[in-house]
């Protein structure tokens, strides 16, 4: 560890949290350089939907290398891409009666999100965004505008200010309807709320903490942006792709977004983004948003090799069943150490473990990991620990890694128990 340590920014961030040099991994098992086995609940922060070296996706990428397939071809026609987009129209698109246009981006979320906020400006001819408390959309600069945690926040960085921020969804304790408040700023002429080009939002926060928008709130979200002229954007970037049991995270509200932008695990963990659009937002000029990796053809093959995973409703069952047993889990952790953890919420297979005792979630995953357990922590606070496993874990290796959490939290409670330091309900 000593050369990256040496060699590398002192910005790396997760090799802080899990110091060992990674070789091989298949499925939800990682191992390291030494031997030692690791099962993953990180997912590659949401970009390993699909595992670690899915056979299918790897033979597609061995075929394609083996016949010369391009590799990079910017914006022109290529086979890879022909596949692409005919597999996501047929299996994705054309099922939901979902009529968008895809644009391909360079190659990061981020990238996702400023081509989403640049079209919605230019097509409404109007500057204001809006974005919501605990939101997490990137670190490029105009993703940063609509990012809430502070911790990625520097006026020295030159973050846009022409974005307005409103509560999430149970955002208050109280019953207080945060789309009703965002509806009275727009109509008051002098509440310095300038009418948006767009709203932009996150069916449930990942980053921000597993918070779980409800499906009436979407709904409401959704027809207050069709009433004043306001496009509505969902970053689907880290809970699309099947993450909650739908292939769209915002299906169960039943509505259909004027943008939406995919990364992550659309590419199975290689470089891909994609902003999907309306026919009538689409309204570039030929050229006029470009970028050089926007042609990523490994990331095609591969893309194009998962979605086959979703000819029928097997993968969804199969997705539904194993959050069903992730909740199940975490509700006996959470009757097991009362007072240590003080929430649990997520669907599908995205969910979280909420402490309010500082810094317990970072002592667990610290824990964990020294047992063989790969799982980070969200929230402004690092106040959840995060379950980002891959869709395809099994059975097996899901059990493995609940009973490596308990003897972690097992372990974290007692040093806080010996340091003094328990919650008074515990």
């Amino acid at each position: 560890m000593s050369l990256f340590e040496q060699h590398e920014s002192n910005v790396r961030g997760y090799i802080r949290s899990f110091p060992a040099i990674f070789d091989t991994a298949t499925s939800a098992t990682i191992v390291d350089i030494e031997g030692k086995r690791y099962i993953d609940f990180f997912g590659g922060a949401g970009s390993l939907n699909y595992g670690h070296n899915h056979p299918l996706i790897n033979q597609a990428l061995i075929n394609y290398i083996q016949r010369n397939g391009i590799t990079n071809a910017l914006d022109k026609a290529t086979v890879a891409k022909h596949d692409f987009i005919s597999a996501f129209q047929s299996i994705i698109l054309a099922p939901r009666h979902m009529d968008y246009k895809i644009q391909f981006v360079g190659p990061t979320g981020a990238n996702g999100v400023e081509t989403a906020l640049k079209l919605a400006r230019k097509m409404k001819q109007r500057s204001n965004v809006i974005a919501f408390t605990n939101a997490y959309h990137g670190h490029s600069l105009g993703a940063l505008a609509v990012t809430g945690n502070e911790f990625y926040h520097d006026d020295y960085y030159g973050v846009p200010r022409n974005v307005n921020k409103m509560p999430y969804d149970n955002y208050f304790d109280h019953d207080m309807d945060s789309v009703d408040m965002l509806r009275h700023y727009l109509a008051d002429g002098s509440s310095g709320y300038d009418l948006p080009a767009a709203v932009i939002v996150e069916s449930i926060q990942g980053e921000g903490g597993i918070n779980v928008a409800s499906v009436a709130w979407l709904q409401k979200l959704s027809e207050l942006c069709k009433e004043m002229d306001i496009l509505l954007i969902m970053d689907e970037i880290q809970v699309g792709n099947g993450r909650t049991g739908d292939f769209f995270s915002f299906e169960r509200a039943n509505i259909q977004p004027d943008i939406i932008t995919l990364s992550k695990s659309v590419g199975t963990g290689m470089p891909m983004s994609i902003v999907l659009m309306k026919p009538d937002v689409d309204v570039w000029s030929p050229g006029e948003h470009t970028g050089t990796f926007r042609g990523n053809s490994y990331a095609f093959v591969a893309g194009s090799a998962a979605l086959e995973l979703w000819r029928n409703d097997d993968f969804s069952r199969s997705i539904r069943a194993k959050g069903e047993q992730v909740e199940q889990a975490f509700r006996r952790l959470q009757a097991r150490y009362p007072g240590w953890i003080s929430d649990v919420r997520g669907l599908g297979m995205i969910w979280g473990l909420e402490s309010l005792v500082e810094g317990f979630c970072n002592e667990v995953s610290k824990q964990a990991f020294e047992r063989g357990l790969m799982m980070e922590t969200a929230g402004a606070s690092d106040q959840v620990l995060k379950f980002l496993g891959p869709l395809v874990i099994s059975e097996t290796e899901l059990e493995e890694g609940f009973e490596i959490l308990d003897d972690a939290m097992a372990a974290a409670v007692e040093q806080y128990q010996q340091a003094g330091k328990a919650p008074l309900s515990a």
